[in-house]
């Protein structure tokens, strides 16, 4: 009987694998099935049904599996499911843990929905799962750029900064201050610096994921994470006792960027002083500093000049009344975001930032310093009046003649009674100084007794100075400020004094506001490049319609053409040429589909998506005397998100314009997929432009580069150990370099390192090595890259000249190599989508 019933349990074992197997095999006829009907979903639940009933089946199965896997994700994602998109990719982990192309497309889905921090979890692994995983790579590096901003390293190899925070870390813990709390804690070093002082209670708060979790490894790399409490918190959800058991007599922080207020220092302050902090020390009472509360830094003092600068101008002012034959009507004013935000009920930025010491071309102080104001960070009530204080007028005399583009603003840090930290554009520092753009007057020369007029407030968690004027000396006005009023003798003087005062032009009903980025004003004012594009597409249009028309236009750009009205109102109406059609998909604000109206018949398409854009190239070409039907806009043609395709079913493209290169120095993202597709929507001798372009390099020794691009072991971090847990976030390229203002010493002649043809792909090469001399001995710590861009063979761009738009970038070696005049380097140079490595072959 015994052997009867394993007899019966073996058949039922033997049919259950029978009927396994039966089901695993019909499934993925099935999966097969769906994946050639198109239909995602299914194919990839049979898969899943596969998998779980046979592990084994893992390999054989992986690719099909992927494939299914991303397609059903693009469908998800294109009905916004995003939880079953999210849902899917969990369980294909769960399968297959550790590969790195799943881990990688579900990085890509987390950072195009927003989530920077865990899409940064998934592409690092990837990469630490396969280190040669080039997309990974990338998208590991443009994603590190999000969350570990470039200033942490800078800032961590100032050896200054670090000394000053930690002497005055340790005179307030000497003198008391035995519990401390670290505000914004980034890599945790204040707080370490707190607790090596001999601080009793340490705690710090970090509200960054990617920054807590690194805080967390450093302070166990330094056997500090028994020894301080780190909270994954913004400081302002901290509770007592929930999160900290008492009040604390000390809090630290560097929450200040370069206006001083923008990273929340003000309203972070004001919550610890209501709810964390013990109470400030009374003034003139005996009361020991452990019984009270206090800050580091302990007030900071804000400093303001006018300046001349050249390289400000051009990238927040338009320059010029014509660009190639272009005229810029008077009816739009184009305005940077900095002065858009003025009048803006949304939060933005009111300045930018620049390294004064380092910008192109230098600048002029137009004034002397001036203190624009202080304030006392130990006190609370001065801290909650800040944000209600009413703009307040300060004016500055003129001390040198010249044009006045922009207030330089910088501060100086009073750690404690003995230290302080100074941002200067004169001093030696990491930090860079806020710069408010000067926009919208009539006239932008001083001289010498003239004054320059703003007003100064706090709002939004900003340092904001608006409504910048210039005054002339004849008007003999007091400007001294008396309870915020200009005081002034009569009324003939206030009427000669406003007759002087230089204000934003006044703006009539008709006039068209558009609101451009910086690098937008900057393309604008690049007057090589426009007249480039107009001459290359003048020869491309004159070699497919030599017409009497086309061939009488201004194709050269140097005149004597009649314009295009004279040219239609002297043919028939119906003996003209059937028009050439231009697309232009660049991104950002373009002239070009104008410009390319000027050339004679044409149907030229604008990609610019903004209404306000849209409006502005409107206005222009009314301006220019264009048919309506010369300038359209692409975007409202499309039925789908394609946006390269035919013109018209019977029609091909003459010219298709598309943007190569990132302002920021970097090859833009799958620009030869988008060439590949161009070459077959162009009929026959129509072109690319850019047809081709070459990559230069040259090696250079530069310590500045070192210091932005990785912390340079523990001598900076006074012994800390730091730099193993942050370099991890490092990136080989650094970009927006100005190569003409970067402290280096060139060790070779530039050198051609890699060509990228978009017309003919035969000439193409994804890796090239390059052999360089070298010209003088020194240490290679760094290979900056720029381009030069062929519209064809007799018109280039050079995207190192003074008046590009475009920036540089820089690859940065890990190791520096040591180099003697004469010798040899061979560089492998290697092109994957708009990543560029170049390493020194050994």
């Amino acid at each position: 009987m015994p052997n009867s019933n394993a007899k019966i349990h073996c058949n039922h074992r033997g049919g259950q694998e029978a009927g396994r197997r039966e089901l695993v095999s019909r499934s993925l006829q099935s999966a097969q099935h769906c994946l050639e009907e198109q239909d995602f979903g299914t194919a990839y639940a049979h898969y899943l049904l596969v998998l779980n009933l046979a592990p084994e089946l893992k390999t054989s199965v992986k690719e099909t599996f992927q494939f299914s896997l991303f397609k059903w994700a693009e469908e998800l994602d294109s009905l916004a499911r995003t939880q079953d998109l999210f849902n899917c990719y969990e369980q294909a982990l769960e399968l297959y843990p550790n590969d790195e192309v799943i881990c990688n497309s579900m990085g890509e889905h987390l950072f195009r929905m927003g989530f920077r921090d865990e899409a940064a979890g998934y592409f690092h692994k990837a990469v630490k799962l396969n280190p040669n995983f080039a997309d990974a790579k990338e998208n590991f590096y443009r994603v590190a750029n999000w969350l570990v901003e470039r200033w942490h390293f800078i800032m961590l190899n100032d050896t200054k900064r670090n000394l000053m925070y930690l002497k005055a870390i340790e005179n307030a813990v000497r003198s008391g201050c035995k519990s401390v709390l670290d505000i914004g804690t980034g890599t945790g070093i204040l707080s370490m610096f707190a607790k090596k002082a001999g601080a009793s209670f340490v705690y710090a708060c970090e509200l960054s994921k990617t920054m807590y979790e690194l805080a967390r490894d450093v302070m166990a790399a330094n056997n500090m994470e028994r020894e301080i409490k780190l909270l994954h918190l913004k400081s302002l959800d901290i509770e007592i006792p929930k999160h900290i058991p008492e009040r604390v007599s000390l809090v630290v922080t560097e929450t200040v960027d370069a206006g001083l207020f923008g990273e929340g220092i003000v309203e972070s302050l004001i919550h610890a002083w209501e709810h964390l902090l013990l109470q400030p020390k009374p003034k003139n009472q005996d009361v020991s500093s452990g019984d009270c509360g206090r800050v580091i830094p302990a007030s900071a003092t804000v400093f303001g000049m006018a300046v001349e600068c050249k390289e400000i101008r051009r990238h927040h002012r338009v320059g010029t009344q014509e660009v190639a034959g272009v005229r810029l009507s008077n009816s739009v004013q184009f305005f940077s975001p900095t002065y858009a935000s003025a009048a803006s009920e949304e939060t933005v930025e009111p300045y930018t930032t620049e390294k004064l010491s380092r910008i192109p071309g230098g600048y002029v102080p137009l004034t002397e310093p001036c203190q624009v104001m202080t304030v006392d960070f130990n006190n609370l009530q001065e801290l909650k009046s800040l944000a209600g204080r009413k703009p307040w007028k300060l004016s500055l005399p003129v001390t040198e003649g010249g044009i006045l583009d922009a207030i330089v603003v910088w501060f100086v840090l009073q750690l404690d009674d003995e230290h302080t930290l100074s941002t200067s554009p004169s001093e030696e520092t990491c930090w860079e100084q806020a710069v408010y753009p000067v926009q919208g007057l009539l006239d932008y020369s001083v001289k010498t007794g003239d004054t320059v007029m703003m007003e100064v407030c706090c709002q939004d968690c900003y340092l904001k100075i608006q409504k910048i004027s210039s005054l002339t000396s004849e008007c003999g006005m007091d400007f001294s400020d008396r309870d915020n009023t200009l005081s002034l003798g009569n009324e003939a003087e206030l009427c000669t004094a406003l007759a002087g005062l230089q204000t934003t032009s006044k703006q009539d009903g008709s006039s068209q506001v558009c609101v451009l980025e910086s690098t937008e004003i900057a393309l604008l004012n690049d007057v090589p490049y426009h007249e480039c594009f107009k001459a290359a597409m003048g020869k491309v249009l004159l070699s497919l319609n030599p017409s009497k028309d086309l061939q009488s236009m201004d194709v050269d750009g140097h005149g004597g053409g009649m314009n295009l009205q004279e040219s239609q109102n002297k043919s028939p109406p119906d003996a003209g040429p059937d028009p050439l059609y231009i697309l232009d998909v660049s991104e950002g604000f373009s002239i070009l589909p104008i410009i390319a109206g000027k050339l004679g018949p044409v149907r030229a398409y604008s990609s610019v998506e903004k209404e306000q854009h849209q409006a502005a190239l409107n206005v222009i070409s009314e301006a220019n005397h264009f048919p309506k039907e010369t300038l359209e806009f692409w975007l409202s043609h499309l039925d789908e998100s394609v946006v390269l395709q035919r013109p018209k079913s019977d029609k091909l493209w003459s010219i298709i314009i598309l943007d190569v290169i990132e302002t920021s120095g970097l090859i833009q993202q799958e620009v030869m997929e988008k060439a590949a597709i161009s070459r077959c929507l162009l009929h026959s001798g129509g072109k690319i432009f850019p047809q081709y372009v070459l990559v230069y390099g040259m090696l250079v020794e530069s310590e500045s580069l070192l210091l932005e691009s990785a912390v340079q072991g523990t001598e900076p971090t006074l012994g800390f150990n730091i730099a193993p847990f942050i370099n991890q976030f490092k990136v080989p390229v650094r970009v927006y370099l100005d190569l003409s203002t970067l402290p280096c010493v060139p060790l070779s002649k530039p050198a051609e390192l890699l060509r990228l043809d978009l017309m003919n792909p035969l000439l193409n090469s994804s890796s090239r090595e390059v052999k360089v001399q070298i010209s003088k001995s020194g240490q290679v710590t760094a290979i900056p890259f720029w381009y030069r861009i062929h519209l064809d063979e007799d018109h280039s761009l050079n995207t190192s000249d003074a008046s590009s738009h475009w920036k540089q970038a820089a690859v940065v070696l890990d190791e520096p190599i040591h180099v003697q005049v004469g010798e040899e380097l061979v560089l492998d140079v290697q092109h994957h989508k708009s990543n560029i490595s170049i390493t020194v072959k050994q």
